[in-house]
């Protein structure tokens, strides 16, 4: 089976309602679409995506710009794909939109090689188990009052979920807290509580209000400082017994294993589109699990999946809905909240074409 063609179209999903979070207003997802087409009619699908899509055609350029890596290629030999990639992307750098472009290949490649083979990507590897822990990412934000944050938390444990994320910001630390303490409140003590700061806070405040946060029994504080800090992450990390998480815009495995070096964080959140793909991801979880760190996920549900259920090391599944429209499947969930690994080929969750042609740019 050979690649002829690499395919890009453009969506804007919409975020409704809009978001206010740390950065701004999140309002729509804009993605890019990427098909690897066969010589035997078997497809590969993969996304990338920028907020509110800015920069989107710059993003589908750097995609269809490497149309060349891939076209003519046997299906088998995909594991040189990132070989060659990173040579050519070696003048533009291995951060950014070059990796991001990456990201989206090669997605698509490991979704087409699970196709070619029938199996599961999660199977196609090996997986390590059949469901993997997540947590609902997708509400409890910032711009929400106290009573629509425990109406929202008490909704996601209705729908399953026994793990949920909120967040804070760098104002007043008693009110923020006051804000964690009610969604605790409102899901009781046993569902797992995640608080993401969005790396909008410096040293001592992160301290400060990680401490107050202590009470609330967290089972991580996310990207509390700016994401270059691991300096300061290290040193926040041995300072609260709350397990600190961060990772999430490093670039490839090699951004993680600065991260783990520094011991800048207690769980390692990789995230899809900045490691370039399910190649770098993987190689990011071995990392962690080398050092003994949990491997989470950022973003992406459909394709971390089955990556997080291969990793022995694999930890929780953020479950964010934000491309949820452009799919014909939708992630289920069993008795003790945990995401199914589906028995579909490739990721398991493919493009609606209806759906896809109603957000085409």
């Amino acid at each position: 089976m050979k690649i002829t063609k690499l395919r890009t179209e453009a969506v804007i999903l919409p975020i409704s309602p809009p978001i206010l979070s740390a950065f701004g207003t999140l309002g729509t997802a804009g993605c890019v679409l990427c098909y690897l087409e066969t010589d035997q009619g078997v497809v590969g699908e993969g996304l990338v995506f920028t907020i509110n899509a800015v920069r989107l055609g710059v993003v589908r350029a750097m995609v269809d710009s490497l149309a060349p890596l891939v076209e003519g290629m046997d299906v088998r030999l995909g594991g040189s794909l990132n070989a060659r990639a990173w040579q050519e992307l070696n003048f533009l750098g291995y951060e950014g939109v070059s990796v991001v472009g990456l990201a989206a290949v090669d997605n698509a490649l490991w979704d087409l090689r699970g196709k070619a083979a029938g199996l599961n990507v999660a199977h196609l590897i090996g997986a390590c188990r059949a469901a993997v822990p997540t947590y609902a990412s997708g509400g409890l934000w910032l711009g929400s009052s106290i009573d629509a944050l425990q109406k929202e938390a008490a909704g996601f444990v209705a729908q399953g979920y026994r793990a949920m994320k909120t967040r804070v910001g760098p104002g007043d630390p008693r009110a923020m807290v006051a804000r964690v303490r009610a969604v605790r409140e409102a899901v009781g003590p046993d569902v797992a509580l995640m608080v993401d700061a969005n790396q909008q806070m410096n040293l001592k405040q992160a301290i400060r209000i990680g401490r107050m946060l202590e009470e609330v029994n967290l089972t991580w504080f996310e990207e509390p400082l700016i994401c270059h800090d691991h300096e300061g992450e290290a040193r926040l990390s041995a300072a609260l017994d709350t397990p600190i998480a961060s990772g999430e815009t490093v670039y490839t495995h090699r951004g993680i294993l600065a991260m783990l070096q520094a011991k800048s964080a207690d769980v390692l959140m990789p995230d899809l589109q900045r490691m370039g793909g399910p190649s770098e991801f993987l190689k990011a979880g071995h990392l962690c699990e080398a050092h003994h760190i949990p491997c989470s996920s950022h973003l992406f549900p459909e394709q971390t999946l089955g990556l997080l259920a291969a990793l022995p090391g694999g930890y929780y599944l953020e479950y964010m809905p934000w491309f949820e429209p452009i799919y014909r499947e939708r992630i289920e969930l069993d008795a003790k909240g945990h995401a199914i690994v589906p028995d579909r080929p490739g990721f398991g969750f493919t493009f609606d074409p209806a759906s896809v042609a109603r957000y085409r740019v």
